[in-house]
């Protein structure tokens, strides 16, 4: 009740529309590129409603079917995308000021964006000597502890094919450069739950990073950078604040509009 006036209760939700979104998500997480059986198997929706989904989806360019008869992510989803990261850095710039003032550097956040790592928000540490990345700048995933984060929890083979796509150049003497490498350091990554940069970005730069979910999923990345002189690789107050920040944003953007 507001003002003596009775809200409605929220409708539940139409089926269709919640599994057309679910087939989109399930393609997302798959690379963005899917065949119609394995979207099935995922879902766990039947063949039929999947394909008439499609067909609806791809009727409005949501989504397009390929020469070889996979479905992918069509080019409607551009502008909604990029109307939503503009947002999300909107939404998220209180609660990196919030992390920056509790730890006294800058923290960032990134997003992923066609195999590259986008920094959509930045609040500056209190520092006179402090790292800054641009908004708006791209990166290479697997040098940077967003990277990592953000691609730990994606489907392993569109990591791999991600890592096809990009390489691995060596940005400094730190970086890990071998598909065998990554892969050991994103299952770290998963298992402890926050990624590093040890100097593998930019010489004399440590970031430490953990996902911004909702459950298991990194939508996006919050990240602290400073001078590897101030800032340990795994640095627990850090790492326990950047927790806890990220989980207030995750809570804050799951929370049903009134």
């Amino acid at each position: 009740m507001l003002d003596g006036v009775v809200l409605p209760r929220p409708a539940a939700p139409v089926q269709s529309v919640d599994r057309a979104l679910l087939l989109l998500e399930v393609l997302a997480q798959g690379g963005g590129r899917l065949p119609i059986t394995e979207l099935a198997a995922r879902t766990g929706l039947s063949l039929a409603t999947v394909h008439r989904l499609l067909a609806s989806l791809a009727a409005r360019g949501y989504v397009r079917q390929d020469p070889d008869r996979r479905y992918a992510l069509g080019t409607a989803l551009l502008p909604l995308g990029d109307a939503a990261t503009r947002l999300l850095g909107s939404w998220a710039l209180p609660f990196l000021s919030q992390l920056a003032e509790r730890c006294g550097e800058t923290a960032n956040l990134a997003v992923l964006e066609d195999d590259h790592v986008i920094y959509v928000a930045q609040a500056p540490g209190r520092h006179r000597m402090r790292m800054f990345t641009e908004v708006g700048r791209r990166v290479l995933p697997h040098s940077t502890a967003v990277g990592k984060v953000l691609l730990a929890w994606q489907d392993p083979d569109h990591v791999r094919r991600v890592l096809v796509r990009l390489g691995l150049p060596g940005r400094t003497p730190h970086t890990l450069t071998t598909v065998s490498a990554f892969g050991a350091e994103l299952s770290a990554v998963r298992e402890r739950g926050w990624a590093v940069d040890d100097e593998e970005e930019e010489l004399g730069v440590r970031c430490l990073a953990v996902p911004v979910g909702p459950g298991d999923r990194a939508v996006a990345a919050v990240s602290v950078s400073a001078p590897a002189s101030r800032l340990s690789a795994g640095q627990p107050d850090v790492v326990e604040a950047l927790r806890e920040v990220a989980g207030e944003l995750a809570r804050s953007l799951a929370a049903p509009s009134t």
